[in-house]
């Protein structure tokens, strides 16, 4: 067995890598990110501008909304009634518990 064909192991997984490292390069590479400045963007621009809005969203946008109460950050519960013993304590028992 000669030294080289243990090294022939290693082939496929360093090809996977150089194109891995290759197609990350080519996604991260700079790109114009700035905005669509053509004149066919501002056309559609303007036409999406002068066109009118559906009769349903103007209706949510003009109907008068609730005025929300304003939170003190303090959750409150409700309040219960006090739950009555079934037993009383017998008189001169002390009320302490131990362990």
């Amino acid at each position: 067995m000669e030294p080289v064909e243990i090294l022939l192991w290693w082939v496929p997984p360093a090809v996977v890598t150089v194109v891995a490292m290759a197609w990350v390069s080519w996604l991260g590479r700079a790109r114009q990110t700035g905005p669509d400045r053509s004149d066919a963007a501002q056309e559609r621009f303007a036409a999406a501008i002068m066109r009118d809005l559906p009769s349903e969203v103007t209706r949510q946008v003009s109907a008068p909304r609730p005025m929300r109460e304003r939170s003190t950050g303090i959750a409150v519960r409700p309040s219960q009634k006090p739950v009555e013993q079934a037993v009383e304590p017998r008189p001169g028992a002390d009320d302490r518990r131990t362990a």
